[in-house]
């Protein structure tokens, strides 16, 4: 049997995601610095996933998982890379939100947890619509 994902779902939790990940900016002061270090990477992670599970609907989770890394990867691989047109798109609002600023090893392993969280969520999904039809 092919799952296929609801998009108004994804569509809604990919918007309730990127609401906690701006708001985690805004919020950093209340939130406690090591959860506050890793949040904003393992939420935009999340956001990665759930877009690809909106725009890949009938791909296996674990598809969609390994691609989700692997954006998230070059994303900050090319935070390696300064020119004038890249950094000039970094710091506007939403470049510098896609782009980031500075490439860090720990994101990698928010990323990781981020897009984890996404197929235990879907996971979950599955379990709950198998009980409920």
């Amino acid at each position: 049997m092919i799952y296929k994902r609801n998009r108004l779902l994804y569509a809604a939790m990919t918007m309730v995601v990127i609401i906690l990940g701006l708001g985690s900016r805004k919020m950093a002061k209340f939130i406690p610095d090591l959860l506050n270090t890793y949040l904003g990477d393992a939420l935009w992670a999340l956001m990665i996933f759930l877009a690809l599970g909106y725009i890949f609907r009938e791909m296996k989770t674990k598809s969609v998982a390994i691609i989700g890394i692997l954006f998230c990867c070059i994303i900050e691989s090319s935070q390696l890379y300064h020119a004038n047109w890249i950094d000039t798109i970094r710091n506007t609002t939403i470049g510098g939100l896609v782009l980031g600023y500075g490439f860090l090893w720990s994101d990698l392993l928010a990323y990781s947890l981020g897009i984890g969280a996404g197929v235990i969520t879907e996971i979950l999904i599955r379990v709950i619509k198998k009980d409920f039809p």
